[in-house]
């Protein structure tokens, strides 16, 4: 906690989430709780902010995260060395035990309900540590008691004993044909067996990971809504807003499917983001660089920001002129191992510094952080001008 301006107190909460919109929808979460928001991208940024500032009052940490750590392992660390920083995490994949948190901590699924987590947020920063009374231990098992029973001994005859021996001969050949057929059932089953194994081994991974993209995908649509119609001038722009920033969610989506969410093309990303505003293919639209492979998080992000440069641009920019046109183009440094892309806008009407920071300036601005870069906003009376450096490794390595 520090001093503001006039002397009030300021509380900062350490916000930690890799994605880009539910970093900014956390971020809003804290502010709305009256709260100030530091950011980071991954654990090893939230740890070397922690070094370098005594302020931090709470911990909002992703589970899930890119980096020598994830948020739990980060939580834990941060508890060990700063143990009077309370610690939310959130996840919309795991499920968090007790016994798995550290101490004074709180878990909470994926996506947020924003009231609750305002309250919760105001709770722990208002009341001090938060004590959690762990559960009583369940006895691992119970012990099972060994019976024995005792075999009865019954007198035999001599003729019994021979029809015994017969009858015996018989069941020992029967059995060993049985053996022999059991055998090749058993060979047969032992395939089966595997496969089905295999198969269900197979089916659970998938609906794992389906149920954390679901959750994922409802927790973006949640933060793109609500922060949509958080700086809507009207219903209907707030409408148009938020329908906009899901078409071009899902044409990212579209473009990993055809990859399997596996690294998909710069190129493809940069043209798949601005073809919908190319109206019948005009060429309004030069892009020129060198194409590279990019990880899915790059590509929903790169997607969202260019759907928003896309669509300012259409209202107050070059395209919102007929001889206006954009100009996309990037750089590969190889000795610093940097990429560097420009988005300049030619031929519109002069420019002005936005009075607000919308959301879509917001998420412009956050994709620098997001790929651990830095983004330049130049308003520039003969037209706007974007600019977007950040290392290789941000866009190419896999998470």
């Amino acid at each position: 906690m520090s001093s503001g301006p006039g002397g009030s107190s300021v509380t900062h909460v350490l916000v930690v989430e890799d994605e880009m919109v539910l970093r900014m929808r956390a971020v809003d979460i804290v502010e709305d709780a009256g709260f100030t928001a530091v950011e980071a991208v991954s654990a090893d940024e939230a740890l070397a902010i922690l070094e370098s500032r005594s302020d931090i009052s709470l911990l909002f940490s992703d589970i899930q995260m890119p980096g020598t750590m994830d948020g739990l392992k980060l939580a834990h660390a941060v508890h060990d060395r700063w143990p009077s920083i309370k610690i939310i995490l959130v996840s919309g994949q795991v499920k968090v035990a007790d016994t798995d948190k550290p101490a004074d901590s709180r878990f909470f699924g994926k996506p947020l309900e924003v009231k609750q987590m305002i309250a919760q947020l105001q709770e722990m920063l208002g009341a001090g540590a938060l004590k959690i009374v762990p559960e009583t231990a369940i006895p691992a098992a119970v012990e099972a008691l060994a019976r024995h029973v005792p075999t009865p001994t019954l007198p035999r005859s001599a003729a019994a004993q021979e029809f015994l021996t017969a009858e015996n001969d018989s069941l020992r050949l029967l059995l060993e044909q049985a053996v022999i057929d059991a055998q090749a059932l058993l060979a047969q089953a032992g395939i089966d067996a595997k496969e089905r194994e295999a198969a269900d081994k197979l089916q659970k991974l998938i609906l794992d990971e389906l149920h954390h993209r679901i959750k994922n995908t409802l927790a973006t649509v949640s933060a793109i809504a609500s922060q949509s119609l958080r700086t809507a001038t009207s219903l209907e722009h707030g409408q148009q807003a938020i329908e906009n920033r899901l078409i071009a969610l899902g044409r990212a989506h579209d473009l990993l499917m055809q990859v399997s969410w596996a690294n998909a093309s710069l190129l493809n990303t940069v043209r798949g983001a601005t073809e919908p505003f190319d109206v019948e293919g005009t060429g309004r639209f030069i892009v020129n660089g060198p194409d590279i492979g990019i990880t899915s998080g790059a590509v929903i992000a790169l997607a969202m920001t260019f759907n928003e440069l896309c669509t300012n641009t259409t209202k107050f920019g070059a395209l919102s002129v007929p001889a206006g046109r954009i100009e996309i183009a990037w750089t590969i440094d190889s000795e610093a191992e940097r990429l560097r892309l420009t988005w300049s806008e030619i031929g519109g009407p002069a420019v002005q510094a936005p009075t607000r920071r919308s959301f879509g300036t917001r998420m412009m601005g956050s994709l620098g952080q997001q790929l651990n870069g830095k983004v330049e906003l130049d308003y520039r009376p003969t037209g706007f001008v974007y600019v977007l450096d950040v290392p290789l490794i941000s866009l190419t390595a896999k998470t």
